[in-house]
């Protein structure tokens, strides 16, 4: 695979300063699964009693891992839980060896952590198709144990990175009844972002207190309002997978609690924006704003209608402020539009209206601020109260030399 080199322009200044989370250690090694010289195998083992909450990809065709981890949640959290993610290889579309491959890696963590199988979730990310050589995994199990650390989850967030340019981290404090509780995730992500349920491969941990069916039901609503809401490129992974960890150790209870749910989403909007700056070949991050529609449904549509059209995302690229564009994604995504209600904008510019460029639109001054890196659409359908924001990224010719490139 080429070497990904440069990092992306809109990337943080650098990682953030992540909390340790009580209840969870992390190790990482070099396995050389697909990568020579770097780490490509994180391990993180959690304490007993540790709530595990998940989202996947809805894809047909999703990878043996994913089907692993989604007959897993839901169970008994007795007991210690461990979780393992390799990249360079995504272990989908390999057929039975897929799922010998799983096998072959949960019962190895079992044995050497004493987690039961059941408690074991697995990831694996990147090139489609090729066996996992499991193997190489499983020789290092030793050494993962032998690593494992509360200060290593920086480590963990560089081993997960396949054509990423750079780890992405977040994190939140937030005060319960006078005591805190700290919350910390780590994503990977940068192509084939298009999420239908979370997005890449995603963990987040927390020291609080929460069931597993109401953890659950609180991931699964926060998701639609952060990594449902983020595409690069349209196309959804065969991988994707959002793992929420509850340590309880804290002993605080979190459950319902609205600061919680809030510092929560913080941190899930946080990781989903920093997959979009990672966005392979991108410079520029969109914030698509949809307003006046007749459903927050429709509102949504359209707004993905917007930001996977290619013709808008290269505009985008060329800094080309063609509104024109923006009203060929409105009329085809399918959800109601009427033409002579319409309004669009870019940033504080109104451009266009009821049909109509505005009488006070300069292209100039449109064609100044979409040099801009952050760069944000307003559309307006004049329909209804229905609302919606997605996040989204250019599309130029980094793109498609990292995707031509991609098995190399």
């Amino acid at each position: 695979m080429a070497a990904i080199t440069k990092v992306s322009p809109l990337a943080p200044a650098g990682f953030p300063d992540l909390p340790a989370i009580d209840g969870v250690r992390f190790a990482t090694v070099e396995a050389g699964v697909r990568y020579q010289g770097r780490t490509d195998v994180m391990l993180a083992v959690l304490d007993p009693g540790t709530s595990v909450a998940g989202v996947f990809t809805r894809s047909a065709t999703r990878a043996a891992p994913v089907l692993d981890c989604q007959d897993k949640i839901g169970g008994s959290s007795d007991g210690p839980a461990a979780i393992l993610v390799n990249s360079g290889n995504a272990n989908a579309f390999t057929g039975h060896y897929g799922q010998t491959s799983v096998a072959e890696v949960t019962q190895a963590v079992s044995k050497a952590t004493g987690v039961a199988v059941e408690r074991v979730f697995t990831s694996s990310t990147g090139v489609i198709g090729e066996p996992l050589p499991h193997d190489r995994i499983v020789a290092q199990l030793e050494a993962l144990k032998a690593g494992l650390s509360r200060h290593a989850i920086e480590d963990a967030a560089r081993a997960i990175m396949t054509t990423d340019t750079f780890p992405k981290g977040s994190s939140v404090k937030v005060e319960i009844d006078g005591r805190t509780v700290s919350i910390a995730g780590i994503a990977k992500g940068s192509g084939m972002i298009a999420p239908d349920m979370a997005t890449m491969l995603v963990y987040i941990f927390t020291d609080a207190q929460v069931e597993q069916s109401a953890l659950q039901a609180m991931l699964s609503a926060q998701t639609d309002r952060t990594f449902n809401c983020i595409t690069v490129d349209s196309d959804t992974s065969t991988s994707d997978s959002l793992l929420l960890c509850a340590t309880g150790a804290s002993g605080v209870d979190a459950t319902g609690n609205p600061a919680f749910v809030e510092a929560l989403e913080s941190v899930m909007l946080d990781l989903a924006q920093q997959v979009v700056r990672d966005g392979e070949g991108a410079t520029k991050f969109v914030e698509i704003r949809v307003t006046g529609a007749a459903s927050d449904t429709d509102a949504k549509v359209h707004g993905l209608a917007i930001a996977n059209s290619p013709l808008v995302k290269t505009a985008i690229a060329g800094e080309d402020p063609n509104w024109g564009r923006i009203v060929m994604a409105i009329g085809k995504s399918g959800a109601a539009a009427d033409r002579d209600l319409l309004s669009i904008s870019f940033g504080d510019i109104l451009v266009a209206e009821k049909g109509w460029v505005s009488p006070d639109y300069r292209e100039d001054d449109a064609a100044a601020y979409m040099k801009g890196q952050d760069l944000v659409i307003a559309v307006d359908l004049g329909l209804g109260e229905g609302k919606s924001t997605v996040w989204t990224c250019d599309l130029t010719h980094g793109y498609i030399e990292i995707n031509a490139d991609y098995r190399s």
